[in-house]
């Protein structure tokens, strides 16, 4: 017997910071389009699926009431876990008050914090990457106020007018301040202490081989001691990347559209 097709060879993905619902972007349904186009054309190859964090701009889920909007992300997500794609989301400092809705109504599974995995037969370190390195003090404060379940209990109590506005008038602002420059530095500063970082969580944990972030919206991949990688994800705003990983190597790629 002959076979005419050869085996489909599974891959695992990495996205990050697609901050879906952002008020500075001024297309949001072609913005939401290009990445559910983006899931869809790899349902056929991925085996498993990591959303590191700022997938969406915002997101406060209440215990019986959810944001409106995203709704065609969200059906996509749905979609490759009922065919069988794991999915795997970590929250970041923009989605951090995802609870259990998606994991209940999607299947995927939430992550909160940096956390150890192994994902085809290697250790990997995986974080949104706002819990590592250095954090300024008042940073490190608002962080914890944010997974604080006290604090959480409490704006939950806010009527949604008053906290929708807030939160993403706050987003926007923190996006419009920076000048280009300013923003170029801080990204290399913070690029710096992630790699500081996993050199020294390398040294503690030695079976690890690749650590994946996102946070900083830069795309870049790094070589460190031991064969190991650092792998920074970019974004779904301005570079539309996302990393691979088949078994051997974590690759960095840029989407293609046609």
């Amino acid at each position: 017997m002959t076979l005419t097709d050869t085996a489909i060879v599974k891959k695992v993905y990495f996205i990050s910071d697609a901050h879906l619902g952002a008020r500075y972007i001024t297309n949001k349904r072609e913005h939401e389009m290009r990445l559910v186009n983006f899931l869809d054309s790899i349902k056929d190859d991925a085996a498993e699926v990591y959303l590191l964090g700022d997938i969406l701009d915002y997101w406060y889920e209440y215990k019986n009431v959810v944001p409106r909007g995203h709704i065609r992300f969200l059906g996509k997500l749905a979609q490759l876990a009922d065919s069988g794609v794991k999915i795997s989301w970590f929250t970041g400092n923009h989605d951090v008050w995802l609870f259990d809705y998606l994991a209940t109504e999607v299947g995927l599974k939430v992550f909160k914090g940096s956390t150890q995995l192994e994902i085809m037969g290697q250790q990997f370190l995986l974080s949104h990457g706002d819990d590592v390195g250095y954090q300024k003090p008042m940073y490190r404060f608002t962080r914890w106020c944010f997974y604080n379940p006290v604090c959480q209990w409490l704006y939950a109590g806010l009527h949604p007018r008053l906290t929708y506005p807030i939160a993403t008038g706050w987003s926007q602002q923190n996006r419009i301040t920076r000048s280009k420059e300013e923003e170029d530095r801080v990204k290399e500063v913070c690029c710096d202490r992630l790699k500081e970082f996993s050199t020294q969580y390398a040294v503690a944990h030695p079976q690890v081989k690749h650590f994946v972030f996102g946070h900083i919206h830069l795309a870049r991949q790094l070589q460190l001691d031991g064969n190991r990688t650092m792998t920074l994800l970019g974004d779904w705003i301005d570079q539309f990347t996302y990393a691979t990983f088949d078994g051997t190597l974590v690759e960095l790629h840029k989407l293609e559209e046609k």
